[in-house]
């Protein structure tokens, strides 16, 4: 008992500790963001600068939601939002419980049902899911029965998994910021502010980080990587370099043309120091978890 209690203590102030970072870099990020010193840019320059803030401050606030310990379901308050247009199309998908025969051997009746509605896109055209999930009751043991929630990648969240692709494959792979897909989006029949998208973008970088550590893990496995670094601008916080930008980089690791695995895994580092790559790689490791 003494040494459970030990490592309880121990998860505990490890845990608290990354609540105190997370933190820290939260308030850093809003000082970043609403100081006098960002009034120096350009509109479209403080535009895009707004999109990686509310992203990462979304990403910090889910990754510290995740460490508070839960609080009792009474003390969440329900999410306010809009109700979706009604002119968007919208497609019914049913969800009901495998069996609608209870223990007792008689058949459920149906009382109701709960309908939660997901914005769903497809390039140029909105749509509205409608998730109706079955009550089922049992007249004789009083017991109702319903489909679980479907998981989603945010949690009550309004966008599905296909609208969260398209935002991400667009900023990331085609280059549209966010105020531009604000404007194709409203064009499309209904808008989407950019402080919305990116906060969305910024949950999907948490949820994400699990499948970019397990392809992390399979790359290290590899016996020779390439690795190579990119020069980006970095802003640093007021009161450092007066709001100015420096030098960072963005390091890819990638397989070999000949391995089966074709992967790259970028890391960002403030520095081009030799000491990224070694903690990337793990070096110079331990007896329990070898380097590369």
């Amino acid at each position: 008992m003494r040494d459970a209690l030990r490592a309880a203590r121990a998860e505990a102030a490890f845990k608290q500790a990354i609540i105190d970072k997370l933190t820290h870099e939260n308030a850093i990020l809003k000082r970043l963001k609403f100081a006098a010193h960002s009034e120096r840019f350009s509109a479209e320059q403080k535009s895009l600068l707004d999109e990686t803030l509310d992203s990462d401050l979304a990403a910090v606030a889910a990754e510290i939601e995740a460490l508070q310990p839960s609080r009792a379901a009474g003390e969440r308050q329900p999410p306010r939002r809009e109700k979706l247009p009604p002119h968007l199309p919208r497609r019914d998908v049913r969800h009901e419980p495998e069996s609608t025969t209870c223990g007792c051997g008689q058949a459920m009746q149906r009382i109701g049902e709960d309908v939660a509605e997901k914005l769903d896109y497809q390039p140029g055209v909105f749509t509205v899911e409608r998730h109706i999930r079955g009550k089922w009751v049992c007249k004789c043991c009083e017991r109702i029965v319903q489909a679980p929630v479907a998981p989603h990648i945010i949690d009550k969240g309004l966008p599905t998994a296909g609208l969260l692709a398209q935002v991400l494959v667009a900023k990331y792979l085609d280059h549209l910021p966010l105020y531009r897909q604000e404007a194709i989006f409203e064009r499309a029949g209904h808008a989407i502010s950019r402080s919305t998208l990116a906060q969305w973008v910024g949950e999907c970088g948490v949820q994400l980080q699990p499948l970019v550590d397990a392809l992390t893990a399979e790359l290290l496995r590899q016996p020779v990587l390439h690795a190579d670094e990119t020069p980006v601008a970095m802003l640093k916080p007021a009161g450092q370099r007066d709001g100015k930008t420096h030098r960072a980089y963005l390091w890819s690791y990638c397989s070999t043309q000949s391995s089966s695995l074709q992967a790259v895994v970028f890391d960002f580092a403030d520095s081009r120091g030799g000491q990224h790559a070694r903690d990337f790689l793990g070096l110079p490791g331990t007896p329990g978890k070898p380097a590369w």
